[in-house]
């Protein structure tokens, strides 16, 4: 039964600045076309509908006392695996890549998914596992096997963008619970032995991105071109931006996925370095908000929770926007709640639903 009391600490304040950035990222893809009766007037108006089924979401996860997830971890986790499976066997192909699942209604992508279930497996381990002094490598092989297994699926579609996110999330909640330091040593040194050997195993064109990102100008018409156009509009932007709809890279379409891994580009081209920096500032509190929730949980496992999301967020945010100003190789990582994607909002949202019920309970009645 819901708690009246708990909506008197509910943190208005966060979910405001969600719906800022999001509104500020339908702002941008209204700013794509140049006219509404353009076929990319209708990414704004499909984004604002995938933001509504998010706060329907936002609202059904903080009715529900999230401490019931920690007896639901191993279900999210298997059911998520199995719709991994399902992806490989029967999934929609497009560009070369498996990752969706088609519902009629959505194209539904698993790896997504499995962001916010990974968190929540994740949050489940530490907060039943306490080790003062910190955890060695025979006591993290459990939580380190869950994280192999669905980053290894989820690179065979292949999506190593979404693969090193769901690792990302994992190692640094595993880095919050505590890591001894001679095994935390030892874990850099397989790290970097296994990046120097995954090289053999990369595809042909996730090679290739590497190798652009290292030198863009090598392939100005062909792989280096989006990292180039890219650099274009958030440089050509200056101080103040060149104006609402006024931007000549995403106008005229040289650049290109402007809507989607590059939305951010199109924002600086059009707002400039005061804009963009407003931005960077509303993504920065989004985050540190994030951490104060953490902080003030009144669980381990909301804390966990909380820190997860926040990791989650993080690592979205700083791999977007290397990607889009050349300070690290293109992955197709979308910038949370700004980039145009279904999938990815709804899994955000979800995201921030969680953020939201950690602190609305934050006190116990």
């Amino acid at each position: 039964m819901f708690d009246r009391r708990l909506l008197t600490h509910f943190n208005w304040g966060l979910l405001l600045l969600v719906l800022i950035i999001a509104g500020l990222g339908i702002l941008n893809l209204v700013s794509v076309t140049s006219s509404w009766a353009s076929p990319a007037a209708p990414f704004s108006l499909k984004q604002l509908s995938w933001l509504a089924g998010g706060m329907m979401i936002v609202t059904g996860i903080c009715a529900i006392d999230y401490r019931r997830l920690e007896h639901l971890g191993g279900i999210l986790y298997a059911g998520n695996l199995g719709l991994l499976l399902l992806v490989l066997l029967i999934g929609r192909t497009s560009m070369g890549a498996t990752r969706w699942l088609d519902l009629k209604v959505i194209n539904l992508q698993p790896s997504e998914l499995m962001k916010i279930v990974i968190i929540i497996v994740m949050a489940c381990f530490f907060s039943r596992n306490e080790h003062p002094r910190g955890f060695s490598f025979r006591e993290l092989w459990v939580p380190f096997a869950l994280l192999a297994l669905p980053a290894l699926l989820i690179m065979k579609q292949p999506d190593l963008g979404t693969a090193m996110i769901v690792l990302m999330i994992g190692g640094s909640m595993a880095l919050f619970a505590g890591i001894r330091p001679t095994t935390l040593t030892g874990l850099a040194l397989f790290a970097g032995s296994a990046a120097s050997g995954g090289w053999f195993l990369l595809h042909g064109y996730q090679k290739q991105r590497i190798l652009t990102f290292l030198n863009p100008e090598s392939d100005p018409l062909g792989a280096g071109y989006h990292i180039i156009q890219s650099k274009i509009a958030v440089g050509s932007g200056g101080f103040w931006g060149k104006g609402f709809r006024e931007g000549t890279q995403s106008q005229l379409s040289f650049l290109p996925e402007r809507h989607t891994d590059f939305a951010f580009s199109v924002f600086a081209e059009e707002w400039g370095f005061a804009g963009a920096l407003l931005l960077l500032a509303l993504f920065l509190l989004l985050v540190i908000w994030g951490l104060n929730v953490s902080r003030h949980a009144s669980t381990r496992f909301g804390m966990f929770l909380a820190f997860g999301v926040s990791a989650m967020l993080f690592f979205h945010i700083v791999i977007n926007l290397g990607m889009v100003i050349g300070l690290l190789p293109v992955v197709g990582v979308p910038l949370p709640l700004f980039s145009y994607g279904g999938t990815s909002m709804i899994t955000t949202m979800t995201g921030v639903g969680l953020l939201l019920n950690v602190s609305m309970r934050r006190f116990k009645f």
